[in-house]
């Protein structure tokens, strides 16, 4: 019953932006199959109620479909499409950004034996699992509080805690839990993440990042792989292509400037990489970009 009542209200809540009334919660709709689209996952978890999509990581694929739930717990490029619509059936999903300070404060009040034993390994950075009634239960009252503007500013971050700390306990807490704590691998890898984000266009030694994440360069290779399905140059190379793409709606005529701008100095190897990424060469892909809007973002 919880799935189909979470149904009935994403169809009534959704909007062309896909915000809603309460923070960090999205809805989305997808009407139709489209390309594949490459976005940054952000930190989420995402349920699709209807229909079903597609994600690839680095070299990683998850499907998840109705009833199944996606965390994302570091900010990661990826490419994801619908894989399951049909003509009156759109693909309805629910997203909420996971909070770190939430999570943090959610640990501190745990009394002992609460939370399950961390396995002590690093989790990928994206999981999917089928998600229980508690957890389906808990998302259906945060939506109803949309009806309910009266009720909604008091009771909304209460039963977003309650989603929080359903994640926190359930299959894939561990890597939950790790958003939490300031000083878990997954916090390293995330602080490694965000400083190649932050500097994609210049060229770097995974020593130099290693040593920014506390971590030797061994473990740093293990770690980053574990997470994010990807070495650190492949993960540079993925930011600066969808940095490039960005530009190039802007700049449709000045593909090898674009090149330049996010890090390439050979205009044949941005083109190579531009194509094999999103399968289309930039020039072709920036005169798409500008004949029009492309489908939103949606959830990952």
């Amino acid at each position: 019953m919880s799935l189909d009542e979470l149904r009935d209200l994403l169809e009534r809540h959704v909007r062309p932006d896909l915000s809603t009334a309460i923070d960090g919660v999205r809805i989305c709709r997808i009407d139709r199959s489209a390309p594949p689209v490459t976005s940054m996952s952000g930190t989420v978890l995402a349920i699709i109620a209807r229909g079903g999509k597609r994600l690839a990581l680095g070299d990683r694929l998850y499907d998840y479909g109705p009833g199944q739930y996606l965390v994302a717990s570091v900010d990661l490029p990826v490419t994801g499409h619908v894989v399951d619509t049909a003509p009156g059936q759109p693909v309805l999903g629910f997203g909420m950004t996971l909070d770190p300070v939430t999570i943090a404060e959610l640990l501190l009040e745990a009394g002992p034996g609460d939370l399950p034993r961390s396995a002590g390994t690093t989790r990928p950075g994206i999981a999917v699992s089928d998600a229980p009634d508690e957890l389906l239960d808990a998302v259906v009252r945060l939506l109803r509080l949309l009806d309910r503007p009266r009720d909604r500013r008091t009771l909304a971050p209460l039963v977003t805690r309650e989603i929080l700390w359903r994640l926190m306990t359930g299959e894939q807490g561990d890597a939950v839990r790790q958003l939490g704590l300031a000083d878990s691998g997954l916090s390293h890898i995330a602080r490694a993440v965000r400083w190649i984000r932050d500097n994609y266009a210049r060229p770097f030694r995974v020593e130099e990042v290693a040593r920014l994440s506390g971590m030797s360069v061994s473990a740093f290779h293990r770690n980053f792989q574990a997470v994010t399905a990807m070495s650190p140059i492949q993960f540079q190379k993925h930011i600066r292509l969808q940095a490039a793409r960005l530009l190039l709606a802007n700049s449709p005529h000045d593909v090898t400037g674009v090149g330049y701008r996010v890090g390439y100095t050979n205009p044949s190897q941005f083109s190579r990489e531009y194509r094999r990424l999103f399968g289309i060469p930039p020039r072709e892909d920036a005169v798409r970009l500008r004949a029009g809007p492309g489908p939103a973002a949606a959830l990952p």
